[in-house]
């Protein structure tokens, strides 16, 4: 490591669809990312790997796919055994910190960050853990989070996304006046995942009037696959009482709040820029996942349609690379590679096992090679009874799993996904290919019995906890005065809303 090493500083949203921002074609008003595209790698067609806050976010850390390390939803343990990229960045010599919540659950509250300045927002526990067993089609996430939004005067979310903003700000400060040693600091903000509320100064960014309906709406029955009319119920938007003015009101709000984000991040920048940091600092912008916001019909996560599975991603370092946009496929699993290579550490001299992921540094440079290269996405969590798999390779999608019919779309063609081509002949060779490499990536029924056996597990360690002295894996940073903001054990609504002071 001759040269010296770039200091790393990963901007993560929660809920950031790419289809709203400008860089992507969109309508949200973010001059701070937009000057981070302008400046920067910007990849038109990133993906996260699982379409949930939990599960996305160990993948992506880990550089494998959940499934492989048993993170099937929001309530199951991010194992402490496996290696995530702050513990490969800090055998490269880096100090490594997180800002903001990253849906950790288990004893292991760090995952190699050598702190944490925000404690985490959710549950630590095995309380979010499903049954399938029980076939519950209730969520968490439902039409009331539509109906329920517009212009509030403060927010819990938004008194977490403020200490996360003023205590990576500090952080930075401390980076500074430190030595010469490079750092990797997360800023993980919680905006702009619902409650769709919005400050009034970010709502009056836009004309409400001139805020789109979704280009998409909700299909005939007979149009819909079985995923979709499963999700609609699990997430209760049918016969819900959801108007347009509550859909536009919604994405209003949802649009509002990514320009509070860009705010966030337009600060981070200006911090570098004042500490001097900036130009020997890589900014990486991502999100764990998109929202449908009322496209098909639905709202919110847990769908393989590209507004929910595709992230925004842009790579910021002018020192090294040119602007530019790449269109090769690309997802979350590429991030850990990607960061290790720009450290100059060499992952096969420490990495135990394989990695799902590549880097991304040669695209950045401009190398095509691998612009074929195949992009795997699952879901095991709530909503579903069995395993729920994608591949995208090419400009062709395929879905399948359980007992819904396979899904085959073509994006160049069908941006929208409105229609299936599995059963056209003409599209039979793909169709064939990509069900290849889902029955090369997963076993299904091995693991719909694995997943079915952590859930009876962990409810079982979990009904245990709530008799006799309660274990609190609950993690505290050395400035206690965020503390408050953990969720604890309320329902997410019940906590999301009691923090809000509606206008």
């Amino acid at each position: 490591m001759t040269q010296k090493q770039p200091n790393l500083l990963f901007i993560q949203a929660d809920q950031l669809k790419p289809q709203v921002l400008p860089m992507y074609g969109g309508p949200a008003i973010t001059p701070h990312l937009s000057r981070l595209a302008d400046n920067g790698v910007t990849f038109d067609n990133a993906y996260c790997n699982f379409p949930l806050c939990a599960p996305s976010r160990f993948s992506m850390l880990s550089g494998m796919l959940a499934s492989k390390i048993g993170a099937y939803d929001n309530g199951a343990e991010f194992p402490a055994h496996i290696p995530t990229m702050a513990h490969y960045l800090r055998i490269a010599g880096y100090r490594a910190s997180l800002s903001g919540k990253q849906h950790f659950v288990g004893p292991d509250m760090l995952h190699g960050f050598e702190e944490r300045l925000v404690p985490e927002l959710y549950p630590t526990d095995f309380s979010w853990t499903p049954s399938w067993e029980e076939l519950r089609m209730d969520s968490n996430n439902n039409a009331s989070g539509v109906i329920r939004s517009g212009v509030c005067k403060r927010s819990v979310q938004i008194d977490h996304d403020e200490a996360v903003f003023y205590r990576a700000k500090a952080k930075l400060h401390d980076f500074a006046r430190m030595d010469d040693a490079p750092f990797f600091l997360v800023a993980s903000f919680t905006h702009p995942h619902e409650p769709y509320y919005a400050l009034q100064q970010y709502w009056d960014r836009y004309r409400h009037d001139e805020i789109s309906l979704p280009d998409t709406p909700l299909q005939p029955e007979e149009a819909r696959g079985v995923h979709t009319t499963r999700m609609l119920h699990h997430a209760v938007l049918i016969d819900s009482g959801i108007t347009d003015e509550h859909v536009r009101t919604a994405r209003h709000s949802y649009l509002a709040n990514v320009s509070y984000f860009d705010d966030m991040v337009g600060g981070l920048i200006g911090t570098l820029e004042d500490t001097g940091l900036l130009e020997n600092t890589v900014i990486v912008v991502a999100a764990d996942h998109g929202d449908m916001l009322g496209e098909h019909g639905l709202f919110y996560k847990k769908h393989f349609f590209e507004d929910c599975i595709r992230v925004p991603l842009i790579i910021h370092w002018p020192a090294r690379f040119a602007a530019s946009h790449q269109s090769r496929p690309s997802s979350l699993l590429d991030l850990l590679p990607t960061l290790c290579d720009l450290a100059g550490l060499p992952l096969e001299d420490h990495v135990p096992h394989p990695l799902d992921g590549q880097s991304l540094v040669s695209a950045c440079e401009g190398d095509s090679a691998d612009n074929d290269m195949p992009v795997y996405a699952e879901i095991t969590s709530e909503g579903v009874p069995t395993p729920m798999f994608m591949v995208r390779k090419g400009h062709y999608k395929l879905l399948s799993g359980g007992d819904a019919p396979p899904g085959l779309f073509d994006l160049a063609s069908d941006p929208h996904e409105r229609t299936n081509l599995a059963s056209d002949p003409a599209h039979a060779d793909a169709r064939r290919e990509l069900e290849a490499l889902t029955q090369t990536q997963w076993d299904p029924h091995t693991l719909q019995t694995l997943v079915t056996i952590s859930q009876r597990q962990r409810r079982l360690v979990h009904a245990a906890q709530q008799n006799g002295k309660s274990v609190n894996w609950e993690h505290q940073p050395e400035d206690a005065t965020t503390a408050w903001l953990h969720r604890g054990p309320e329902g997410y609504n019940e906590w999301a809303w009691k923090g809000i002071d509606e206008v």
